[in-house]
């Protein structure tokens, strides 16, 4: 199995709920104030897609060190 593919595919879909979290965070303010709960909605997402692209982006310099 590998992960790198599985890590790109993951961090796509979870760019796809970040953009949905972020449109219903601003649908949400047009209404007046939203819940605390809405205008934290994109954060866990958004922490998902910093570690993911931390790792997607680390990669090649690892595969050249390891090939040294």
């Amino acid at each position: 199995m590998n992960w790198t593919l599985n890590i790109r595919q993951v961090h796509r879909w979870l760019s796809i709920a970040f953009t949905l979290a972020v449109l219903v965070n601003i649908a949400a303010m047009t209404g007046g104030q939203p819940p605390l709960w809405v205008g934290l909605l994109a954060l866990f997402p958004l922490i998902l897609l910093l570690a993911s692209g931390l790792y997607l982006f680390v990669l090649p310099y690892v595969a050249r060190w390891r090939h040294g």
